[in-house]
């Protein structure tokens, strides 16, 4: 586990209420946050790609609220944060071509037989 003292926030998205983070440390990406703000609340949904204890998660969470919600100089009442652990199967876009017969996701680890945990999306 990388240590919590070299994270940094990389901006993936900024819209008029909402900023999208990859929250690294070192060379490893430990998390994607998704800040939502709203009129008195500000929501965060938090995916973990790294196993984090209770003390480490507690320590995340005060370290987004103090780099990332504080300083963004919105009022607020409340800070919810929504906690996931996952990883990343894929991006997929409007560019992606709409006349493939599939599109094939697997969910496994690479040493599982293939094909016994894949997503089959058809047309």
């Amino acid at each position: 586990m990388a240590e919590l003292d070299d994270i940094r926030f990389d901006r993936r998205l900024r819209t008029g209420s909402s900023e999208g983070y990859y929250i690294v440390a070192g060379k490893t990406r430990l998390a994607i946050a998704d800040l939502h703000f709203s009129v008195t609340t500000v929501h965060c949904t938090l995916i973990l790609e790294q196993e984090l204890t209770r003390p480490e998660l507690a320590r995340l969470i005060d370290q987004i609220d103090e780099d990332l919600v504080l300083s963004a100089d919105i009022p607020r009442d409340n800070f919810l944060v929504t906690v996931y652990t996952g990883k990343e199967v894929g991006l997929f876009s409007d560019d992606y071509h709409a006349d493939e017969e599939q599109v094939r996701v697997g969910l496994g680890d690479d040493d599982e037989d293939e094909g016994d945990d894949d997503i089959v999306i058809e047309e």
